[in-house]
């Protein structure tokens, strides 16, 4: 089983505490990316920063002959305030980490710091990923742009995410869909505006919006089979100045989330012809654009049987679940596609302490005893995939 010392694991806190108190957004994480390459510097890693604008890499090198590993963790924050009384609560009005980015980051500086301890016996070479933008799914695709698995050519990819719907130390993984695609809509209606008094003389948008949104859950309630998983949220409408005024246009966004680019593909077209269609029927005109954020997360078969042996090692294979499908969203998928790979949650929920709130909540705060189990997990799964294969050897 691979072992951290009891010093790591106390400075596993402590990094971890000091990053939630000083989050930073998405493409701004100019501090936490200085912290993390100060570490990987201090433990003798290759170090490159500035990578897509903020991230960090570093490279180790064992002293035996293996594969290349990489893990990945994300650093950002979110643009939420937290209210927490955590003495180590966010010291940043209006940003904070609610997503347990900071766990990860910290987990992967610890191994990071231990596996540099053990480089003569190590084999093959770590790329230590730590990818900006993930909340915004726009940080992986760059770095791979910018050679993170070229240089040197990553044969595998490990990563976790902490799951505050599950009980701390309990490791959830699944082979093959894990995580849901993201992309984002934008529906412009447009009618033709005048007094609320006299809306026959007018083409109100608003109406038009809201048979527009009750008609896009048909996608999934009639065109989806009950065996998929699909999700269409409207996340915002924005139209309307007054109260007796009925307003030229409404702007709405929101997401689409699927786990095959089949289901994918026909519920993006769907929306543009139910949202034209269902707007003309009201005398209004709709326009349907689409931002694509990233593929769904899909696990390796093999790989993630290595991490399900290597966990069921760490925590007793009865704490060790098949995860659901997750309609969250990670652009982790980017490294999956690049290289086979796996990512799986650790629980980090603790009822008794109170640690319940979900994540993206103002109140997210987790169990760090996760922290340790994924730190083992990770590290241990990482060693097993640098060893060569046999038909390396």
């Amino acid at each position: 089983m691979f072992d951290i010392p009891a010093t790591r694991l106390n400075a596993l806190s402590a990094l971890r505490r000091d990053l939630h108190a000083h989050p930073e957004l998405s493409f701004q994480e100019t501090r936490t990316a200085e912290v993390v390459a100060a570490r990987l510097h201090q433990a003798g890693l290759s170090v490159r920063t500035g990578v897509a604008r903020t991230g960090v890499v570093g490279v180790l090198r064992g002293g035996r002959p293996g594969r290349v590993v990489m893990i990945r963790a994300d650093i950002d924050a979110l643009p939420i305030h937290e209210e927490t009384e955590a003495p180590y609560r966010s010291r940043q009005p209006g940003v904070m980490h609610a997503c347990g980015h900071d766990g990860h980051t910290a987990v992967a500086v610890i191994l990071a710091e231990t596996m540099a301890g053990r480089r003569a016996d190590l084999p093959g070479t770590v790329v230590f990923a730590f990818q900006p933008a993930e909340e915004i799914a726009q940080g992986a695709l760059p770095m791979i742009e910018e050679g993170v698995m070229d240089q040197p050519r990553v044969d595998a990819v490990v990563g976790f995410h902490l799951l505050n719907g599950a009980p701390a130390g309990l490791v959830h993984l699944r082979s093959g869909p894990a995580m849901a695609s993201m992309d984002e809509i934008m529906i412009v209606i447009e009618g033709q505006g005048g007094h609320g008094a006299v809306p026959h003389r007018a083409v109100d948008p608003i109406v038009a919006a809201a048979h527009v949104v009750t008609a896009l859950q048909t996608v999934v309630s009639r065109e989806t089979s009950p065996l998929d998983a699909v999700v269409v949220t409207i996340g915002t409408i924005q139209g309307g100045t007054a109260f007796n005024i009925i307003p030229d246009r409404v702007e709405m966004r929101g997401t689409v989330r699927a786990f095959t680019e089949e289901n994918r593909e026909h519920t993006l077209r769907r929306i543009e012809e139910i949202a034209t269609a269902t707007a003309a029927a009201h005398r209004a005109r709709a326009a349907v654009t689409h931002r694509f954020g990233c593929p769904p997360v899909v696990n390796d078969p093999d790989v993630t049987a290595i991490v399900r042996q290597v966990a069921a090692q760490v925590v007793g294979s009865e704490r060790v679940r098949e995860a659901e499908l997750w309609t969250a969203s990670d652009d982790m998928a980017y490294f999956l596609r690049r290289a086979p790979g796996c990512y799986f949650m650790v629980g980090s929920q603790n009822v008794d302490r109170g640690l319940t709130a979900g994540h993206h909540n103002a109140r997210f705060d987790f169990d760090e005893e996760a922290l340790t189990v994924a730190a083992r997990v990770m590290g241990g799964a990482a060693v097993r995939l640098l060893e060569p294969l046999r038909s390396e050897v």
